[in-house]
């Protein structure tokens, strides 16, 4: 039986996570918001998960917190293989990599391990899932982010453009209050 909600975040305070800093708020609200939002939009239980655990392993922007990647077992026994394949992809990417592919209409999707300059396949549905979860990821903190609005902000919308529908909407939703983008 799969964890319920309120076991998933037990996990992740028992990890001292509410304690950490993240965009003005700490790092659990931001990881539950990211869960929440990505419910509303629809997406499924499993996807949810990934959200919620985005940025476990810690990403390229944010290093506040690491859970050791040798836990990958316990946390794929907690949250699901599919869950976990994902938000381990979604720490472990070269972002580059990833907006590079976000014209690409075939797979593999060969995405670039940031550390190791690995390349690790993606199907097409598991390409389309992570820039699912990274794009709701953003959207959920773009506001108050320090990156600002213009951070990668045409690869966002490609994200969002390339997963439709209620994806377009929260991007557009989200973005109404930004400044038009800098000309450079």
């Amino acid at each position: 039986m799969p964890a319920t909600l309120k076991e998933l975040t037990d996990f992740l305070v028992n990890l001292g996570i509410g304690e950490i800093a993240h965009t003005q708020k700490n790092y659990l609200g931001h990881l539950i918001s990211v869960h929440k939002l990505m419910q509303t939009v629809g997406y499924d239980e499993e996807l949810c998960r990934a959200g919620l655990f985005h940025s476990i392993y810690g990403t390229e922007k944010f290093q506040g917190f690491k859970l050791p990647v040798e836990s990958r077992a316990e946390l794929t026994e907690l949250i699901g293989s599919r869950a976990e394949r994902l938000a381990y992809w979604n720490c472990y990417m070269d972002r580059a990599s990833l907006d590079e592919l976000l014209a690409q209409s075939a797979e593999p999707y060969m995405l670039r391990h940031r550390e190791t300059g690995e390349l690790m396949p993606l199907t097409q549905r598991e390409f389309d899932d992570l820039c699912c979860v990274h794009l709701l990821d953003w959207l959920e903190q773009a506001p108050r982010s320090r990156f600002g609005w213009d951070y990668r902000r045409q690869a966002y919308r490609r994200m969002a453009e390339r997963l439709g529908g209620a994806a377009i909407e929260t991007y557009d939703r989200v973005y109404a209050d930004a400044p038009a983008p800098a000309v450079t």
